[in-house]
């Protein structure tokens, strides 16, 4: 085979021992360099599969006992602007995508990549999403909670129990909370991606609406541009009113 020939089979990833093998013996220089990253690539995703695999062993202890659980995450509780969305994902032992994790580490890029496959693969996916409104009445804290009883309540399956990122729902049901448990459970990792993407396109939705402030870019969070914009024009209505320095505009 040609190098080029050989640099497309192992792009493909399906090679035999015995083709390995041959191009093991291969003298060629540019063989053994294909090669040799072919072996990088192939321990990367060996290591990928197990930390995958490790991820669900909180969920197994629920599946061990014929149960359904839960992962439950939110984003948006830190931002100026924008609502707080909040996801609850249920799967099973045949979801398989390794590239699942904790959101904070993907690129914005593969989270889109991810957001259809999540919601193809799982047993049941939803969401909930308390406004600015609702978390300037009732607080932060407590619009995060009725939102993630959002999600779980709206989801088709509804579960034995709840894995949750470092919270508490009020539910009268069986719950493990996890500190940095979207890097611990593929189930709240799962919620995490659903939940930044859901939130990321409904404040570049609001971009539209609000060009000046530029949602799309900063998703409300009170960066140097965000801070700018609100001094020059205001806060637009989607701002948290009780979050400074927003409230700064609002006095009795």
């Amino acid at each position: 085979m040609t190098i080029n020939e050989i640099k497309q089979l192992l792009a493909a990833g399906k090679v035999s021992k015995a083709e390995l093998a041959d191009l093991a013996n291969d003298s060629r220089s540019g063989v053994q360099k294909l090669l040799a990253s072919y072996r990088k690539r192939q321990s990367k995703l060996a290591a990928q599969k197990a930390e995958f695999r490790e991820r669900f062993a909180y969920e197994k202890e629920f599946w061990a006992k014929g149960q359904t659980v839960a992962g439950v995450d939110e984003v948006g509780r830190g931002p100026l602007a924008g609502p707080v969305v909040t996801a609850a994902v249920v799967l099973d032992d045949h979801f398989d995508l390794v590239e699942v994790n904790d959101s904070k580490k993907l690129t914005g890029a593969k989270r889109l990549e991810l957001y259809p496959r999540i919601l193809e693969e799982a047993v049941s996916v939803a969401v909930g999403v308390k406004s600015a409104e609702v978390i300037d009445r009732i607080n932060i804290y407590e619009a995060d909670c009725l939102a993630m009883v959002e999600a779980v309540a709206a989801l088709d399956q509804q579960p034995d129990a709840l894995l949750v990122d470092a919270m508490t729902v009020p539910l009268d049901l069986p719950q493990v909370s996890l500190i940095k448990g979207d890097a611990k459970s593929n189930s709240i990792a799962a919620a995490s991606i659903i939940a930044k993407v859901f939130r990321d396109q409904l404040m570049a939705d609001y971009a539209k609406l609000y060009p000046e402030y530029h949602f799309d870019k900063n998703v409300g969070y009170g960066t140097k541009d965000h801070l700018a914009a609100i001094h020059e024009y205001g806060p637009t209505p989607i701002h948290r009113k009780t979050f400074a320095p927003v409230s700064d505009f609002y006095h009795d």
